[in-house]
C-alpha cells in the first residue's frame, strides 16, 4: 500500500505524518510536494497539520488552490483514501471536499494539550479498528479548530452518520458545534480532524491510541484488495 505526505509551504507535520505510517504499518510513503499533478500511485494520502502558505488569508483558503488539490480531488472520487489532520482538516473544508468551515477557537488561544475523543462512526477505513463510543486520548494542537457548520448540514451529518469523532462531554476545547473533533464525507474514504493521530502512536509520546488509524487503513485497504495484497 502507498502513501503519500503532501508538503506545503509552512507544513510542519509532514514528518510526523510521515514517520507515524513508517512505524506503525511499515508501508512504502513519499513526501510529495505541493506542486505534483499526478497521485495516481497512492493509495492514501495524508495532508499533515502546520501553516499551509502560513495562514495569511485564512487557514487553508491558499492551500486549496495549489496543485495537488485538482489531483486529490481526482484521488477523492476514485475512493482512494485522504486523511486531512488540523490543517489538514481545514484545506479539506475549504477545497470542498468536506462540508463546514473552520473559525477561532472560542477562547481566541492557541490550545495545545491531550485530548479525549469519543469514536463516533467506526465504519470508515479510517476507525474499524476502534469501538464505537470508546474514549482515545488524541492531542490538539490549534488557534482554528472550532468546526462550524449551520443546522441543515449539522441534520446531514448526523442523518449520514459522517459524525466520527466528538470531544468528550464536557471536555470541548474550541467550541466546535455538537462537540465535533471529526467529519467524513458520505462515501467514508475522506476524514477531517483537528487532533494530531500521528502524535500518539507510542506511549513514550503520552499515548498509543492513534496507532489503530493507521493500522486500520492498512487492513481495510487489505480486505478490499484480497489475500494477495497481504503477502
Amino acid at each position: 500500500m502507498n502513501f503519500a505526505v503532501l508538503v506545503f509551504p509552512g507544513s510542519n507535520c509532514d514528518i510526523d505524518c510521515y514517520k507515524a505510517v513508517e512505524d506503525t504499518i511499515g508501508q512504502p510513503v513519499d513526501y510529495v510536494w505541493h506542486t505534483e499533478t499526478d497521485l495516481s500511485k497512492y493509495d492514501c494520502i495524508i495532508l499533515p497539520g502546520g501553516f499551509s502558505y502560513g495562514d495569511y488569508l485564512r487557514t487553508g483558503a491558499i492551500a486549496r488552490f495549489a496543485p495537488v488539490m485538482n489531483a486529490l480531488v481526482q484521488a477523492a472520487a476514485l475512493g482512494k483514501y485522504i486523511l486531512g489532520i488540523c490543517n489538514g482538516f481545514q484545506i479539506l473544508l475549504e477545497s470542498g471536499l468536506l462540508p463546514g468551515a473552520m473559525l477561532r477557537n472560542r477562547s481566541l488561544k492557541f490550545r495545545c494539550h491531550a485530548a479525549l475523543l469519543q469514536v463516533e462512526n467506526t465504519d470508515t477505513p479510517f476507525t474499524k479498528e476502534y469501538n464505537k463510543g470508546e474514549l482515545i486520548n488524541i492531542p490538539i494542537a490549534h488557534g482554528e479548530g472550532n468546526y462550524y457548520c449551520d443546522e441543515a448540514t449539522l441534520a446531514e451529518l448526523k442523518a449520514n452518520n459522517q459524525i466520527v469523532f466528538r470531544y468528550e462531554a464536557g471536555s470541548n476545547p474550541n467550541g466546535s458545534v455538537d462537540d465535533i473533533a471529526g467529519i467524513c464525507n458520505r462515501e467514508g474514504n475522506v476524514l477531517g480532524m483537528m487532533p494530531h493521530p500521528e502524535r500518539a502512536v507510542h506511549e513514550i509520546l503520552g499515548s498509543a491510541d492513534g496507532r489503530r488509524m493507521f493500522t486500520s487503513i492498512l487492513s481495510t485497504w487489505r480486505e478490499k484488495h484480497g489475500a494477495a495484497a497481504i503477502g
